[in-house]
């Protein structure tokens, strides 16, 4: 793959001075032309979020729960593109998370920053993100405060607030069926962050030196969509001084019977990228996920496989698309780990029930080595139930409820980041459109 490293000056390029750029462009447009294109389609949306997360540990350690209740206001502005060969646009992004419920014993759930200090969760955190765009023909482009949904690094969705980065990206369709991306980011805004903060590697367990950071994230790759039915994936992505890590993928759709069998084929190569500020990182990450659709049921059976001498490597604050995506206690991305699932999901609208859904899922990983803590051939295990329920219809139309259970086990060594426990999450989701 080609080496995406930028030099130098790319990496001191401030956000102020990315969106004079963008903003002198628009400036020199008359209000008649901003109002065709950049006006006139513009959106705005404010989502609620209430958010009760509750973790209850099983063994000995030095809090016995994480519990915590919080609000979270999401406030996304965007406008369309001026007029013109080459539009100009503005999307504005305001945060707000508010402290219902935590004591300085039970805080750390990431609802919410906690002080080193005394471990007190923040009465409130917030932040107005801009990011300016561009667009030519099909491509646009992006540069200020960002997210990115790609298989080496997830915006994670599973908290208050959502996940952010800044940098720049461009994102292509200009080739039928094709559609390529590529970025530069330099920072990452954590879920229960007000700031921007230099990128880092994921290292529950001591697997790697998590305190090393990193320059700068760049990446390159697509999703081609061979036809409705098969489209394909690969990416290559660097960690400035952390780790490289090249992604492949096949997703695939077969009618079988009365009903659909879906392929979802995934490899991630890692290892480690210039000065390996983090330590050595070598590993091989193999999955399979075969799903069945019939009526309202969706079983689903996976298995992924890690070799190599390391973890998976993936960066701080984010998820790895792939089997262990959406576990709630832990990744499963262990060194040397095989991992099973069996996930049953049913949508009641075949029923007659539209709007309700619910996922039973089991996860087990075998044959793990912690290596930081001197243990090897280690298990770990979770069970979810999870029911959710959108309202359909009346004054409260598309408010989202969300239940979310699980059981996790482990036979790890004390000093372990993953602790048995039970954790519960409710969430209550609201979109309101503005205009």
């Amino acid at each position: 793959m080609p080496n995406l490293s930028w030099n130098a000056p790319a990496a001191t390029l401030v956000l102020p001075a990315r969106l004079c750029v963008v903003l002198a462009g628009v400036c020199a447009l008359n209000a008649q032309a901003l109002a065709a294109g950049f006006i006139d389609d513009s959106h705005g949306t404010l989502t609620l979020r209430n958010y009760y997360l509750d973790r209850e540990y099983q063994n000995d350690g030095a809090k016995s729960a994480a519990r915590e209740w919080a609000q979270g206001f999401i406030l996304n502005l965007e406008s369309g593109f001026t007029p013109g060969p080459v539009g100009f646009g503005l999307d504005l992004r305001g945060l707000l998370g508010l402290k219902l419920d935590s004591s300085p014993d039970r805080s750390g759930t990431e609802l919410l920053p906690v002080s080193a200090s005394d471990k007190r969760a923040a009465d409130d955190y917030s932040r107005l993100a801009p990011t300016a765009k561009l667009r030519l023909a099909r491509t646009t482009v992006k540069s200020g405060d960002v997210s990115i949904f790609l298989p080496f690094a997830f915006a994670s969705p599973s908290r208050l607030l959502p996940q952010t980065f800044r940098g720049t990206t461009l994102s292509s369709q200009d080739i039928d069926g094709l559609t390529l991306n590529t970025g530069y980011i330099d920072r990452i805004n954590k879920r229960d962050s007000s700031d921007y903060q230099a990128l880092a590697i994921a290292s529950p367990n001591r697997r790697f030196n998590g305190a090393a950071t990193s320059s700068h994230l760049a990446y390159l790759g697509g999703d081609y969509q061979v036809n409705p039915d098969l489209s394909l994936r690969a990416y290559h992505a660097e960690v400035a001084d952390l780790y490289q890590q090249d992604t492949l993928a096949l997703l695939h759709n077969l009618k079988l019977g009365n009903g659909v069998l879906s392929s979802d084929l995934r490899s991630f190569f890692s290892r480690e990228d210039g000065s390996a500020k983090a330590g050595p990182v070598d590993n091989r990450n193999l999955s399979a996920l075969f799903a069945y659709r019939l009526g309202g049921h969706r079983v689903s059976l996976g298995y992924m496989h890690a070799s190599g001498d390391t973890a998976t490597p993936y960066l701080s604050g984010t998820e790895l698309m792939g089997m262990s995506e959406l576990t709630m206690s832990s990744d499963f991305l262990n060194a040397k780990e095989r991992t099973w699932q069996a996930i049953h999901d049913y949508d009641f609208a075949a029923l007659g029930l539209p709007g309700l859904r619910s996922r039973l899922r089991y996860v087990r990983g075998e044959h793990i080595e912690l290596a930081a803590l001197q243990a090897g051939d280690r298990q770990e295990r979770e069970f979810q139930m999870e029911l959710g329920y959108v309202i359909q219809s009346g004054p409260l139309k598309n408010l989202g409820l969300l239940a979310r259970k699980s059981i996790y086990r482990n036979d790890f060594p004390t000093g372990a980041a993953f602790r048995d426990e039970n954790q519960t999450r409710f969430l209550v989701i609201y979109s309101l459109p503005l205009w």
